[in-house]
């Protein structure tokens, strides 16, 4: 297995007040949210981002640690499982315009909506079936996507993304340490369908055969 590592360290941070959103939330809400539409990313906030739109300033810091961590170049190739409306991938383009870019989301309606500058970069399908040959990219990135699975396809996303990598990736994970965190992520999650405590994630990566590496998201 690969390394625990937090490439997002600067990414900014939202406060999120998990209790409000638990007192609000309801099993519509989640309905909604799931379909992974234009309420999802641009509807209202209780179901979803209330407004997914590109700002350099969460990804400018962010790209040349990846780029610096995994030695990427004008001629690498990255492929980005669950990448909405392409933001992280144009950020690559902007400080590699070389590099060759694959974007794929389950949302028909973020891929339609994407960044127009690498809007043709960009596919519809699952993270289950990867539409991609094996070893075909050199980083294989998964941002907080996976774990919108249930446990099943959680897997066959893990081993699809082994698959079309020829040795690096990275994802990361809804997950929690202690009964703090696991309430609060409670409060939190709208779309998530495998959470599980960071322990519980490595054994899991173990048994698919992951070898990247990883990282947590908690509210």
């Amino acid at each position: 297995m690969g390394k625990e590592i937090d490439l997002l360290k600067n990414y900014p941070k939202t406060k999120r007040d998990t209790s409000a959103r638990s007192i609000i939330k309801n099993d519509n809400d989640i309905l909604i949210a799931r379909k992974f539409d234009k309420n999802f990313f641009d509807g209202k906030r209780q179901h979803g981002y209330g407004g997914y739109n590109y700002h350099p300033k969460y990804w400018s810091g962010v790209i040349p640690d990846f780029i610096d961590y995994y030695n990427l170049k004008e001629t690498s190739s990255i492929l980005d499982v669950g990448c909405a409306k392409g933001f992280m991938l144009y950020e690559f383009k902007k400080c590699l315009p070389g590099i060759k870019i694959r974007g794929l989301d389950i949302s028909s309606y973020a891929i339609k909506n994407s960044k127009k500058e690498v809007s043709k970069f960009l596919d519809v399908g699952s993270a289950t079936n990867l539409p991609y040959s094996d070893n075909s990219f050199d980083l294989v990135i998964s941002i907080t996507t996976i774990h919108n699975l249930n446990k099943n396809d959680c897997k066959k996303s893990l081993k699809e993304i082994t698959r079309v990598s020829k040795n690096n990736s990275y994802i990361t994970v809804d997950a929690y340490s202690n009964v703090k965190e696991k309430r609060m992520m409670e409060e939190w999650n709208l779309t998530a369908l495998t959470v599980m405590h960071t322990k519980d994630w490595k054994l899991f990566f173990n048994e698919c055969g992951y070898q990247g590496d990883y990282f947590w998201f908690k509210p």
